[in-house]
């Protein structure tokens, strides 16, 4: 187990608890059924990616998820239901006590916080029969399709929604990287079901949750012309539509607590956006 002192974080930081779940006892945490327990908020995008693995994976009877409210309820954004687990965990802890949470019930502390950690164990140590969300020959490409999601679409879309931006170019560099990465998902998705083919894997996850964030959240930020562009991808969102009516996908989906989360935290003048969702993310059961 190592923790990020928060003195060396920036203050908006949460200090990374980074424990790993390994092959056998030996290693300290190993995966045992019911040991662990996951608390999440899957109003975040890093929880919903972690809600929607859980779920692909059937893990409800072997690693039991806790659902935290849509909004921190904290004054330094933790949760205080969280706050027993962080203080457990690390002597004199000041921080958020902030989800997501993969605790330990052995030990009564928490093994990790850090999203790509957690979504890499439950994907090789707790996967059981569910789907091989993590191929071996395919990691690099799943690390890329992650990269092109939080770089390229997240970062790109928020940069570009973002007031004070001087100029013409400085709004139309972001949707340029922007555009072509939906692009490039776009042709992978006109040739195959899901994102490196016929079977899912962990680079869906990303880019649907990804896709959610975009029509629910990043929409709020572009003006019409831009999410005109942004629906003109048929593959990519009939592909967001079809995995959104699959209950491994939507069940843990609440779009109203999205939307009240983002306006929450956004401290920016809403643009005009685009009037209609390009998904209907009900498609499936909450």
């Amino acid at each position: 187990m190592s923790v990020v002192p928060s003195s060396l974080l920036p203050a908006s930081a949460v200090p990374a608890f980074r424990g790993r779940i390994g092959r056998d006892a030996a290693s300290g945490h190993y995966a045992v059924p019911h040991r662990y327990r996951l608390h999440v908020a899957p109003s975040g995008p890093g929880c919903l990616r972690i809600a929607v693995t859980h779920g692909l994976l059937g893990l409800d009877d072997t690693l039991p998820l806790t659902v935290l409210p849509e909004t921190p309820d904290t004054p330094d954004g933790g949760y205080a239901a969280l706050r027993p687990l962080y203080e457990a965990s690390a002597h004199l802890y000041a921080g958020p006590a902030a989800a997501p949470v993969l605790s330990d019930g052995w030990t009564g502390r928490i093994v990790s916080t850090h999203v790509p950690d957690i979504l890499r164990d439950l994907a090789l140590r707790f996967r059981g029969n569910g789907p091989d969300l993590l191929p071996r020959e395919r990691r690099r490409e799943i690390d890329a399709i992650a990269d092109l999601c939080e770089r390229s679409v997240n970062r790109a879309a928020q940069r570009a929604g973002e007031l004070g931006i001087d100029g013409e170019a400085a709004h139309r560099d972001p949707l340029t990287v922007l555009f072509a990465a939906l692009a490039r998902l776009e042709r992978r998705l006109a040739r195959h079901p899901y994102v490196l083919g016929d079977a899912p894997t962990a680079a869906d996850v990303h880019v649907w949750v990804t896709l959610v964030q975009l029509d629910t959240v990043h929409r709020w930020h572009l003006d019409a012309a831009a999410m005109d562009r942004v629906a003109g991808h048929p593959a990519l969102w009939a592909y967001a539509q079809r995995l959104a009516a699959r209950p491994e996908f939507a069940r843990r989906l609440d779009i109203d607590a999205v939307l009240r989360r983002h306006r929450a935290h956004c401290r920016g003048r809403e643009a005009a956006g685009a009037g209609i969702r390009l998904v209907d993310w009900s498609a499936g059961p909450n």
